[in-house]
């Protein structure tokens, strides 16, 4: 890969070079243009009109809930990850080794029965009292198993040079409140396979009376859903930042020993931030009215469906047989193969990373990354300067915190150290709940302590990026550098359209309708004048309203405020990646290519990134609690923005169409 066209597309050179010395990976300038379907009009639907054709001809694995450009980079990143623990496995010394060819052991597994977990379910069915239900619940939450309520270690909003434990609301066993709560018939119908789940688990515990107590664990989670927060209130900054102390809260929330469990977990603190103080008052107020049995299954069921991969095949099947067909409407379990990957790369992550860093992420990749987030900064600079409702002093702040921005790109400047994890040859379920252990002491140890600046949240090979308020950074793993979000031999209006979009959108969070709350140092506080939160209010709330409409599935839209977050990241990534575009070309006109424009081919380079078929179950799951509207609509996006009605022309009679007094337009 020359070093040179890296930079000169990265840097936005004035003049493009010609695409025949070094041909993209997609088609012939890095857009897949066999996946259109040009009968469809822009204007009507972009996303198929982009991607159309792709999405017929394109079968959903599977073994997956959907697929697209975000799945198909995915699995190449775990075929890499393959080759890296398959070599590792000749190596008895290598963790990563000994880790994955544990995990792929199912014969030893199957042996060992229950035998493995057994001292832990016993320990579960020989509780006596609701006073030791608390410490048991922090022993299952050091192993990763979900309990009526989650703690957290992490910066304090408030304070980001501290360490602080969070408490947030448990205790459902499926996705959302809605799945208990709703009328609609789908949900229902899954409601039941739940309840039926969870007898099954019971029976193959060999427990008496399953349906009975199954009932009884579904009837629990139902009260329990009752007095959780919907996912809008609870992605609220200042709504969930509620700083206490612990025997305050023992006084506003009795009915579970928060002392004994904070102490359990390894944070025996003073003062906790409660993320939904109703929620965890209504959670305690249950758990002293439930039955101690209850209590106690919906543990057991919890911990063997926690545990079901490195526990007899009936377990690993059963889990699967709710939870991913029933639930998300999988037809067939991943590969073990895939799921030991997952395992070993998740539970020795750095060691992992660090060779797949070393093997596909070259330092010139790296370099061209770095300048294009330097070019969308720059183009985010020039955009606070035009906006006409910000006033001029908190301008100058938004400068401050785009001065003060943290970019990391391709992997961690640091290690872990996993020297104190014990990984043992066939013994697959302790490698797994000593990893759980492993981790969470990791978290709890922060206390105290500086805030880790060089702690990623994603590894190298994960296909996403992020961005994180309290540190001030926006994250983009190696693995999301390639195509379709970036060829360094793509047209670079593909480019600015795919990768640049996403920086910008990851860049804009900090500035969307939450972000927006925290300042240059990561502080939640508030920094705008009355007027600017008005002025973004108003247009938030329209953005929010478009979005509403959208509806999916038939009697399903999408959530407007719950998504609302993401959709001001499309809108604002969008916009400044164009900006950054247009600057790039230095005031010279892009060239045609295959007759389409560079305006037109920076849009279709959007478009390309979100091609995803979803399963309905999947979809449906995801409106109900994803945070990111469907592809389709993200694409549609679009029809907010001035320079796709220049590069498209749609009629105004086209669905998409809005005029431009309609246009919502934020950055």
């Amino acid at each position: 890969m020359p070093k040179k066209l890296l930079l000169l597309i990265a840097a936005g050179a004035l003049t493009f070079p010609a695409l025949a010395a070094d041909q993209p990976q997609i088609g012939s300038f890095g857009f897949d243009e066999a996946g259109m379907d040009r009968s469809v009009a822009p204007g009507d639907d972009f996303y198929l009109y982009a991607n159309g054709a792709w999405g017929r001809t394109t079968a959903i694995p599977a073994d997956k809930a959907s697929y697209g450009s975000f799945e198909m980079l995915d699995d190449l990143s775990r075929e890499r990850t393959r080759g890296i623990l398959e070599a590792a496995k000749a190596d008895p010394g290598s963790k990563i080794g000994v880790a994955y060819a544990t995990f792929l052991d199912t014969n030893t597994i199957e042996s060992k029965g229950l035998t493995p977990i057994q001292p832990w379910l016993d320990k579960i069915r020989t509780l006596k009292s609701k006073a030791g239900y608390a410490v048991l619940v922090a022993e299952a939450d050091r192993a990763g198993i979900g309990g009526p309520v989650g703690a957290g270690v992490g910066q304090d909003n408030k304070n980001p040079e501290l360490y602080v434990v969070s408490l947030r609301q448990a205790g459902l066993g499926m996705p959302d409140r809605d799945y208990y709560l709703s009328a609609d018939p789908k949900l229902r119908e899954t409601k039941a396979a739940y309840q039926a789940h969870l007898a099954r688990v019971l029976t193959l515990a060999g427990e008496k009376d399953a349906d009975v107590r199954a009932a009884a664990i579904v009837a629990h989670e139902t009260e329990v859903a009752k007095v959780s927060w919907t996912r809008i209130d609870s992605r609220d900054a200042d709504k969930t930042y509620n700083k206490t102390t612990v025997a305050a809260l023992a006084q506003t929330s009795p009915g579970f020993d928060f002392a004994a469990y904070l102490k359990g977990i390894g944070t025996p603190v003073d003062t906790v931030i409660v993320a939904q103080p109703s929620a965890i008052a209504g959670i305690a107020r249950l758990i002293a009215a439930a039955p101690l049995g209850v209590l106690k299954d919906q543990l057991l069921v919890r911990s063997l469906d926690g545990y079901a991969a490195v526990l007899p095949r009936a377990f690993d099947q059963e889990q699967f047989a709710f939870f991913g067909t029933a639930l998300s409407g999988v037809p067939q379990q991943q590969d073990r193969w895939k799921r030991g990957v997952a395992f070993a790369s998740g539970a020795l992550a750095d060691d992992v990373s660090k060779i797949y860093v070393a093997k596909y992420f070259p330092p010139e990749t790296k370099a061209a990354a770095d300048q294009l987030v330097r070019n969308i900064i720059a183009a985010m600079n020039a955009r606070i300067d035009k906006l006409a409702w910000m006033a001029p002093e908190t301008k100058a702040q938004a400068h401050a915190k785009l001065a003060a921005f943290t970019p990391k790109i391709g992997y961690p400047s640091q290690w872990k150290d996993y020297a104190a994890l014990r990984i043992v040859p066939g013994d697959a379920f302790g490698n797994r709940w000593r990893a759980n252990e492993w981790q969470h002491a990791f978290s709890t140890d922060k206390l105290g302590k500086p805030i880790y600046r060089w702690e990623w949240g994603m590894t190298p090979m994960t296909i996403n990026a992020y961005a994180n308020f309290g540190m001030v950074e926006i994250v983009f793993p190696a693995a999301i550098l390639q195509p379709p979000f970036f060829d360094p031999h793509a047209d670079p209006a593909v480019n600015y359209g795919g990768i640049g979009a996403v920086i910008g959108h990851e860049l804009s969070h900090h500035f969307d309708d939450q972000g927006a709350k925290y300042d240059s140092h990561g502080r939640l506080t508030s920094w705008w004048t009355p007027q600017d939160v008005a002025s973004f209010k108003a247009l938030t709330g329209k953005l929010a309203a478009e979005y509403d409409a959208y509806e999916p599935l038939p009697g399903m839209h999408v959530k407007g405020a719950l998504t609302l977050g993401e959709n001001m990241a499309d809108l604002a990534g969008l916009t400044i990646a164009y900006d950054a575009y247009r600057k790039a070309l230095g005031g010279k006109p892009a060239p045609v290519i295959d007759g389409l424009s560079g305006d037109q081919r920076f849009y279709l380079g959007w478009a390309q990134v979100w091609r995803r078929n979803y399963r309905e179950a999947d979809l449906r799951q995801r409106l109900l609690t994803d945070p990111h509207s469907p592809s389709a609509q993200r694409v549609w996006i679009v029809r907010n923005l001035a320079p796709w009605y220049d590069a498209y022309k749609p009629a105004p009679t086209t669905r998409l169409y809005l005029a431009p007094e309609q246009r919502v337009l934020v950055w």
